[in-house]
């Protein structure tokens, strides 16, 4: 099992270093792209040391591939290992998709039918990418954009048969459920009330854009107050959590994104008065 860590952090983007290193800054943790620092030694890795003296530091993946039929790439295996080593995280996360086939990356992070045939090949992966590590991992749920016919269960279903399975943990993107379930007509609160709840360790807030006909994951904008109601809904539910602001694309100042984390730790705050 998983330790728990209650706080609220920020994902560490380039444009924020300087301010990381050289201020203390108001958060409880960061949240790192953990590609960005695989390569060994440079100064990626030394900003990561530097970041890591002074607060700690989750792993988010988005190149591991967990559904890959192919399995897993060893070498990358390897590297993360060595990354996770020497930063000693609070959590290593990957998404549940895949994105690797017969050597080629398409660099997305690609939907699964949520099958028992899907179960077994995703179970069996991360199972060999937890030996690898040497820990239990937390997997992402993902925005979708479409569905597979013949599934044998709903996306919360898979991941609560993942977790029986494979003793991981989950990391809740409040956001995703809000956009998957937009874009299908599912209820995003049957979905939270459908997941293992004492599974989860950290969640991430973020916004989303409209496209044409579909909710578009994009990372660019402010928490919305749809997503706010769901985290309010979600909080009481679950045990000591981590909770992130992530933004990816037009990357404000950090000040706003402090902002917006006290937000998120008020309307924690309040959400655990109103269920106590």
């Amino acid at each position: 099992m998983i330790p728990p860590f209650s706080g609220y952090g920020l994902g560490l983007r380039k444009p924020h270093y300087a301010d990381f290193l050289e201020h203390r800054v108001g958060v409880d943790f960061v949240e790192v792209i953990s590609e960005n620092f695989m390569v060994p030694g440079g100064r990626p890795r030394q900003i990561l040391r530097d970041v890591r003296d002074r607060y700690p530091v989750a792993l988010h993946g988005v190149s591991m591939s967990i559904g890959s039929a192919d399995g897993l790439d060893g070498a990358y295996l390897a590297r993360l290992r060595e990354l996770v080593d020497e930063i000693e995280p609070l959590f290593v996360s990957d998404h549940l998709s895949w994105s690797r086939i017969e050597g080629f990356n398409s660099h997305d992070l690609l939907p699964l039918p949520y099958t028992d045939e899907a179960l077994g090949l995703v179970a069996a992966n991360i199972a060999r990418a937890q030996d690898v590590l040497g820990r239990p991992m937390l997997i992402e749920n993902p925005s979708t954009y479409i569905d597979f016919a013949g599934a044998d269960m709903t996306e919360w279903q898979f991941l609560d048969a993942l977790c029986a399975r494979t003793g991981c943990g989950l990391l809740l993107d409040v956001n995703n459920v809000f956009v998957s379930a937009t874009n299908h007509g599912f209820d995003p609160v049957a979905y939270l009330d459908g997941i293992p709840a004492g599974r989860v360790r950290q969640i991430h807030l973020a916004g989303h854009s409209q496209g044409a006909e579909l909710l578009i994951d994009t990372h660019d904008q402010p928490v919305p107050p749809s997503v706010w109601d769901l985290y309010a809904y979600i909080l009481p539910r679950l045990g000591p959590v981590a909770t992130m602001i992530e933004r990816d694309d037009a990357i404000p100042p950090l000040e706003e994104l402090l902002a917006e984390l006290a937000i998120a730790r008020r309307v924690g705050s309040r959400a655990l008065q109103a269920a106590a």
